[in-house]
Formats: C-alpha cells, structure tokens, sequence
C-alpha cells in the first residue's frame, strides 16, 4: 500500500494512537471524540448529543457510541438537581481513559497535578498520572460484535527486535464465562451447582465489560453468585439483573466492587413468586349400582343404567325396532287415496261448473 499525507500547518487535532487504532471504538465513536477534543472553548459547553448531531450521528448510531465511550472511560456524566429542583446533566469528556475517581478529581478542579506544571528538567521517565492506561493493542483476527471475556482474552505483546521479553505475573486463571444452555452441571471447586448459581457467576463476570468498577474477580464472583442466583430464581432475567447492578451508580464512584454489589443485590431483591395452588383434582362420578332389566320376555339379566331407565339399551333398541316395523305394516295396510274427482263424485258435486249438491246428512 501506498501512502502520501501532508501535514497540515492549520486546522488540525492532535489525535492520539490510542484512540485511532482503538480496537473496541467504533468509527462513530472515534469521530465523535475527535470532533469534540478540537473544538474551541466557546464551542465545547455544548451537550454530547448536540455535537453528534451535526456530524450526522443520531438515533442508535450515537446511543451505541455514548454507550462505547462511557463503558471505556473517555466519557463521565453526572446528574444531579439544581436549586430550582430542576435536573442537570453535566458531561466530561476526555482524549484519555479515566476512571470515576479521577474524572471526579477533574470535576472537582483538585487535579493532583496541574496542566500547567513545568516538567522536570532532570530525571527518570514518569509514568502518566490520569488514565493509567496501557495503549490497546491492535488485534489481527477477526473482530467479533460482542468482547470476549478477560480470562478467554489472548495477550498479545508487542516485542522489538533485541528485547527481552519480560514473564507474566503468574496468578490464578479466571474461569470463562459460561453460557446458559451449558451452565447445568458446571463444576466449581471440585462441586457441581446449581443452573441459576452457574447463570449468576457468568453475569456478575459479565459486569467489567460494562463499567470497569465493577471488576469481579472469580473468587468474588462465586460468593455473590448464590445472592445472583436467587434473583434468577424469583423471575428476574439476566439482561434486567445487569441493568439493575450496573444503573444509577455513586457520583463518586464505587470503592469496593464486592460491598456495593453485595448490598444492591440483598437491599434491591425483588419479592418471591405467589406459590400457584394445584387445582383440587375432581371426583370420581359414583359408581352406580346394577340393575335387574325388565323387558317383557326376555332372559334375565342387569345392567348399568346412566339415568332413571328401567330397560337396558339392547332391549330399548329392539322394542323401538319392533313399534317401527308395526306402524309401517299398518301404513302399508291402507288403500291409496282416492283422486279429488272421484272423492268430489262421491259427495255429489259436479266435476265442473254449476252449483254443488247439497250434501246428504
């Protein structure tokens, strides 16, 4: 590939490589954190989303960048009520990551270091105050829509030629995330537990890739997930469980990720379910006694009657089989009916015309 750029002597940002090769950024999200880092100060007091809406970033496009920007540290908020009770949202927006404590300090105006200060003129190499984040390392594979886990994660160093590189701290690994369908029967400690203990551990695992505070070791994560799991069990899913634990944070900052968890989940725990009453099974119908039938000659013999019968179904079929064949001999007695002319003869009317007789008595 080739290149040709020009620096530019005008009109230009400062854009860090921590930014550009970000690996988790969107290109919205990068756009928009350089868009705001070069505006001047009379321009920069305006909202977030009033800046993504002059570069044609609105709707979920923004919300997802917001949301990238926030989970990774270069945007703070704060809302809190004003005098007059009204709500206001005050935004800080940084070229670097910051945790909540040191963007708190920034808020505040008690930065431990001050921009201004001159730099010293002899000595090592400092390490930088605000941030204290390592560049993101560029990932040659296939990019996936949702971060892989802190312990799936593959650490890829970046050696020079004639280094030595330098040995991992060796600590105990961080179990993966276990997914849903699998997490029946999962072992921890040599034990088997529980699905919703399984499901519970994998959520409070989940919680670092959407507010750093909230880092849980696995050792953390497998005493709170008995307290998680009974919250799965009184009807509350997995996605509300993270929106509960992650929302409405401190302004200053979480201290201790294990107490403030620990304490949402027992304080906030949502009611038991109503224990559902099976429905009372039904009786049995009375069994009804046998019946002696009685048809006129015929064996002796009983049955079941259904209602207040007095002959058995057999018998009442044949009796109504016998009535029907006697009234159809009795209609096949009869003579055919007479014609209206011989009947009108035989009471002595004219066939046509002329007045009728008067009838006999």
């Amino acid at each position: 590939m080739l290149r040709h750029a020009i620096a530019p002597s005008r009109r230009f940002t400062k854009a860090s490589h921590d930014v550009v090769r970000h690996v988790r950024l969107t290109s919205d999200a990068k756009i928009l954190l350089l868009a705001v880092q070069g505006l001047p100060d009379e321009q920069a007091g305006r909202p977030l989303s009033e800046h993504a809406r002059r570069l044609g970033i609105t709707g979920r496009a923004y919300q997802k960048s917001k949301e990238l920007l926030v989970a990774h540290g270069y945007v703070h908020e704060w809302r809190e009520q004003g005098e007059r009770g009204r709500w206001v949202t005050e935004q800080l927006l940084s070229n670097v990551p910051l945790t909540a404590e040191e963007a708190a300090a920034l808020r505040r105006g008690c930065d431990p270091v001050s921009p201004s200060a001159p730099e010293p003129a002899v000595g090592g190499p400092a390490v930088r105050v605000a941030g204290h984040h390592l560049p993101v390392e560029e990932e040659r594979e296939k990019n996936s829509p949702h971060p892989p886990s802190e312990a799936g994660r593959e650490r890829v160093t970046a050696r020079e030629p004639g280094c030595t590189p330098e040995p991992e701290p060796k600590g105990e690994p961080e179990p993966e995330a276990v997914p849903a369908s699998e997490a029946a029967g999962t072992a921890f400690g040599g034990r088997e537990v529980a699905p919703e203990v399984a499901e519970g551990e994998r959520v409070l695992l989940s919680l670092r890739h959407v507010r750093r505070e909230l880092y849980l070791g696995a050792k953390e994560a497998r005493v709170l997930a008995e307290l998680a799991a009974r919250w799965l069990l009184r009807g509350v899913s997995a996605g509300e469980l993270r929106r509960v634990l992650t929302s409405e944070l401190p302004g200053e900052g979480v201290r201790s990720a294990v107490g403030f968890l620990r304490f949402r989940l027992l304080h906030k725990m949502p009611p038991e379910l109503p224990v559902e009453s099976a429905p009372r099974p039904a009786d049995p119908p009375p069994v009804v006694e046998l019946k002696l039938c009685g048809a006129p000659d015929e064996e002796e013999h009983v049955f079941r009657p259904v209602a207040d019968e007095t002959e058995c179904g057999p018998c009442r079929r044949r009796a109504a089989r016998e009535l029907w064949e006697r009234q159809r001999a009795l209609a096949e007695a009869e003579p055919d009916p007479l014609p209206w002319r011989e009947r009108f003869a035989r009471l002595g009317a004219p066939a046509s015309g002329g007045e009728a007789a008067p009838c006999a008595p």
